[in-house]
């Protein structure tokens, strides 16, 4: 089976002894058009794989599409196209829309969640406040980490990618999806629930392999996600939003230990 989500290379490697050069397997990243209705919204840089959940929650977490509003996603079937396997076609419910469609630039580097927004504005999606009850145990918290960990396949060949994984209270981790890009491998989790109609994702716990940042947090919202944790810090942004829509926040899960930021309640 043919792993999309990485490449070997030749590279040179340097030690003590000397230098040798050998083969190493990196991450792919590529870019991905994601069209809808005919309409290019965005060029995302990403890891291959899973497209058709990184359209579907791009297109959610950016309140493009509700629940339900997706009819089709496919492959691009243009003949005149240059690389339509990196082109995802999306196709509206019929009687959805018209849709009005983001002021971006149309590109996402797999580094910012938010490039080519028009406006600070714009980068607010989602104003809600979460009015989840559903309380987590610190075991389920500081568990979330390796069981994500083990699950990172490409992460164990490359070294290079990040990953997001959605966990019930119990600690059952549903899934897992790596991507160059943190906001990514969110989009493609969220994608996966919303093609299983699964949204909102109340009573759930997403955890990330990085850095909790304010896109981040701000996609974990508008799926309705209680909590959220990684093994890095999270961001003033991230926090100020995190309090502000009543979302639990953890960073720094290590071992048996963790930061809470906002939202200490949940966590039993």
């Amino acid at each position: 089976m043919t792993d999309l989500g990485s490449v070997d290379r030749d590279v040179v490697r340097v030690k003590r002894a000397g230098r040798s050069r050998e083969p190493d397997r990196l991450a792919v990243e590529e870019p991905c058009e994601i069209r809808l209705e005919g309409d290019s919204v965005a060029v995302v840089m990403r890891t291959p794989g899973h497209d058709r959940e990184l359209a579907a929650g791009f297109l959610y977490t950016e309140t493009i599409v509700k629940p339900g509003d997706i009819g089709t996603i496919s492959a691009c079937t243009d003949d005149d196209a240059l690389n339509p396997e990196n082109i995802v076609e999306v196709g509206l419910v019929p009687g959805v829309g018209p849709l009005t469609l983001p002021q971006r630039n149309f590109y996402a580097t797999s580094s910012c969640g938010v490039c080519g927004k028009a406006s600070i504005e714009a980068i607010h999606v989602a104003d809600a406040r979460l009015r989840e009850a559903t309380r987590f145990k610190a075991e389920v918290v500081t568990g979330a980490v390796p069981a994500l960990r083990a699950a990172q396949t490409t992460f164990e060949a490359t070294g290079g990618i990040h990953a997001a994984g959605l966990l019930t209270p119990d600690g059952e981790l549903l899934v897992v999806r790596e991507d160059v890009g943190r906001h990514n491998a969110v989009d493609k989790v969220i994608g996966w629930a919303y093609l299983r109609e699964l949204l909102p994702l109340g009573g759930h716990m997403l955890v990330v392999s990085g850095r909790q940042s304010f896109e981040v947090v701000q996609k974990a919202l508008v799926a309705g996600i209680p909590l959220l944790a990684g093994v890095s810090a999270a961001s003033s942004l991230a926090v100020d939003l995190a309090a502000d829509s009543g979302m639990t926040l953890i960073g720094f899960v290590r071992g048996e230990s963790f930061v809470v930021y906002a939202g200490d309640e949940r966590v039993i």
